[in-house]
């Protein structure tokens, strides 16, 4: 445990190899609290992302690789029939540990691919077998911050210095490993003057936006003004906003994206007012199998969540229905551009995806 005023002397998702653990910053704390929580077992794992103490669709992909990499060292089968079947009996048990976030299954499907690449096809042994897992998982963690930073440079060459840029829910570096998704252009622009002024929505119903992405801005010395979701048409409406950046779960093979409950509402009051929305979104978060938005599964989560659980006391009438969906789906027809570490994705979006996936299937460097 250690306790530090600046968040972003933190990684948001490490491995720890003396422990063999998985350690992260429990964002349910935040930001009052900046405390590492160390992570042994799959109880352990799949609570953290259930729990939301690691969230952000990149950071979860990034956990469950780490995590699953752990799992299995401690297996101790040396058939690898045997260590094969406890390993996959694990990745079912963290992939079920939240539905929407692509991430999350993402990376578990790679870490089994190589597994059984390992194993199975080329006949190595066990330990082996783990020592290249080992690889794929930090591997996965390097390519994230890469990814982050290449989304950062094509998100910088849309804006003007002094824009005025809203985002929404947290797609950050608690997000991310590093850099984050939606901020990563703001982060780059903080470093070459760019003097951006950013407007983050509070983000219902678990205030994401102002626990996490308002404190990690501000902590990185980021010009950064907190509103409530409700007000984002209003600030677009004065000419305070140039730009909508967001993040997302998953993306649609049409361009459709899942993102944080209100995101499609800050998309319908740009597409008003003439700002652009960009969505910043790593391949690992499109799912070309997905057809359009009305596929995705969207979690619903815990009535207290917003009833109750930023309250000294109950904010709403007791027994109250609670609608308490964790993401909603912003229509394509909304979208400006999707951000990829492999340049900007354009309508029609069905043509723009296949392409940028094309490329990531044929192994182009960044």
């Amino acid at each position: 445990m250690q306790e530090e005023k600046n968040i972003m002397s933190f990684e948001t998702v490490a491995l720890d190899e003396a422990q063999n653990a998985v350690v992260i910053i429990d964002q349910t704390l935040l930001p009052g609290t900046t405390q590492l929580a160390v992570l042994k077992t799959a109880q352990e794992i799949w609570d953290a992302i259930y729990r939301l103490q690691v969230r952000g669709a990149p950071a979860i992909g990034v956990t469950a690789a780490l995590g699953i990499y752990v799992l299995a060292k401690e297996i101790e089968e040396q058939d690898f029939e045997a260590f094969y079947q406890k390993f996959r009996e694990y990745k079912e048990y963290l992939d079920s540990s939240r539905p929407t976030a692509v991430n999350l299954s993402w990376a578990l499907r790679r870490m089994e691919a190589v597994c059984l690449q390992a194993g199975r096809q080329e006949k190595r042994p066990v330990a082996e077998v783990k020592e290249i897992l080992h690889k794929e998982a930090l591997r996965i963690r390097q390519e994230d911050v890469e990814v982050c930073r290449k989304i950062g440079e094509y998100g910088l060459s849309l804006l003007n210095p002094g824009d005025g840029i809203l985002t929404h829910c947290n797609a950050g570096q608690l997000a991310t490993v590093k850099y984050g998704t939606a901020t990563a252009p703001i982060y780059l622009g903080q470093e070459r003057g760019y003097h951006f002024h950013v407007f983050a929505d509070e983000t219902r119903p678990l205030l994401q936006g102002a626990r996490l992405t308002a404190y990690e801005l501000s902590c990185a010395g980021v010009d950064v003004t907190l509103i409530c979701d409700n007000m984002a048409a209003s600030v677009m409406s004065k000419g305070l906003v140039q730009a909508v950046f967001v993040g997302c779960d998953r993306v649609a093979a049409n361009g459709d994206t899942a993102n944080k409950i209100g995101t499609s509402m800050a998309a319908l009051a740009a597409n008003y007012y003439g700002v652009p929305v960009y969505v910043c979104a790593p391949t690992s978060t499109i799912d070309m199998d997905t057809a359009k938005g009305g596929d995705i599964c969207i979690e619903e989560r815990a009535p207290q969540e917003v009833t109750e659980m930023w309250y000294k006391e109950p904010m709403a009438p007791k027994g109250v229905k609670v609608y308490n969906p964790a993401f909603d789906v912003t229509d394509h027809e909304l979208i400006s551009g999707i951000i990829t570490e492999y340049g900007i994705a354009r309508a029609p979006y069905t043509e723009s995806l296949k392409a940028v996936m094309d490329r990531k299937e044929k192994g182009e460097e960044l």
